[in-house]
């Protein structure tokens, strides 16, 4: 009977995320609220719509291009860099795989903030790397110690996000500058913009393909509502991004992708538009927390975390009751953040439903 390899025997059979549509099954029923998982809820760009029917008439028996040609292209005319500075890939997750196996080798430390992004993690363990971690400072990214753990460790690759997942908070453009300067050379930057559209102005560093240790990674799947496409992006030096074309999935991104993200990409008046709705929803949730005592932290994001004023224990209590009651969010997990639940932009019904129950379950939490 064939066996798995050493490193992969030791892995848990693990998830770094459980989906709501497995909590949906457990429960036996679908989430009234679904507030969990960052994503549009308010769509996509109709003209992203238009391209994906089109594709599903007239392309789908085709395999994808496997540059993602016509992406690229609109893509880096849109960031204003070359194409040979960007690669596409099915989502951020598999990108940040990607550059763990590219850029270290088994052993190696990479730096992170405890709590941070799970999936990092876990392509981290899965390529058999070091893990070291910081914990967040004020409910922030702690810069300062990520560059002394990335110092001290001779670390590969420090991961950092910004806007930031769990917490909704944020770096100005300028501290992230400061903070490249003080990595060592040999330390490359992953710098995760996932929630960067929604970001006030400042916030992402001005675009520079001249810093030698960088790659920026951006999404599809947050503001532009494809999160179901799959369709992620990174970009920084060509001699950095040669490199992916040697390893990736050259069929990882399927026509459809392609074509509603080209689609999107070009509406930016959608995006203005859900710009606006994701800034009243934070509204709306940062509210419904206030309303009922807690304490709602500022965010940049499609989100917002909330301080539940107690212990990680209580905050998961109140998860658990929200969930009961057909609400899904998610919580941050790592000591000291661990005290605040996180509830994603939704429609306006669904913020109403959250905002109905949030009363009983934290009586219920009690």
């Amino acid at each position: 009977m064939p066996t798995a390899n050493s490193l992969v025997a030791l892995l848990p059979a693990t998830i770094p995320f459980v989906g709501p549509e497995r909590l949906e099954r457990e429960n036996g029923g679908a989430f009234k609220a679904r507030l969990g998982a960052n994503e549009c809820n308010f769509g996509c760009s109709p003209d992203a719509i238009l391209a994906m029917d089109k594709a599903a008439r007239e392309d789908v028996w085709k395999y994808s291009d496997p540059e993602a040609w016509e992406l690229r292209q609109a893509l880096a005319g849109h960031i204003g860099i070359s194409m040979d500075e960007l690669v596409v890939g099915p989502g951020i997750d598999n990108l940040l795989g990607l550059t763990v196996r590219i850029f270290s080798d088994t052993g190696d430390p990479i730096v992170t903030s405890a709590g941070a992004y799970p999936t990092f993690n876990y392509h981290v363990a899965g390529f058999g790397r070091r893990l070291v971690t910081v914990p967040y400072r004020d409910d922030k990214e702690d810069l300062d110690a990520l560059a002394a753990a990335a110092e001290r460790e001779r670390a590969k690759i420090v991961y950092l996000s910004n806007p930031d997942n769990p917490m909704g908070t944020w770096w100005s453009g300028a501290a992230i500058e400061a903070f490249i300067d003080m990595l060592p050379d040999e330390t490359l930057l992953i710098l995760d913009e996932a929630y960067g559209e929604l970001a006030p102005d400042g916030v992402r560093p001005s675009i520079d393909t001249g810093r030698r240790n960088v790659l920026r990674f951006r999404t599809f799947s947050k503001a532009y509502g494809l999160a179901g496409l799959r369709v992620g992006y990174l970009f920084g030096p060509a001699d950095l991004c040669v490199h992916y074309h040697k390893v990736r999935d050259h069929f990882g991104v399927n026509v459809m992708a392609q074509q509603a993200a080209q689609a999107a990409l070009a509406d930016q008046k959608w995006l203005e538009q859900v710009s606006v709705q994701f800034e009243a929803a934070r509204k709306h949730i940062a509210a419904v927390a206030a309303a009922n005592g807690l304490v709602p932290l500022p965010s940049a994001t499609n989100f917002v975390t909330i301080d539940c004023g107690r212990d990680g224990d209580y905050a998961m209590r109140v998860l658990k009751e929200l969930n009961a009651r057909e609400v899904f969010i998610r919580k941050p997990g790592a000591p000291g953040i661990d005290r605040c639940i996180r509830v994603s932009c939704g429609l306006p019904h669904e913020l109403d439903y959250f905002e109905a129950t949030l009363p009983e379950a934290l009586k219920a939490a009690e």
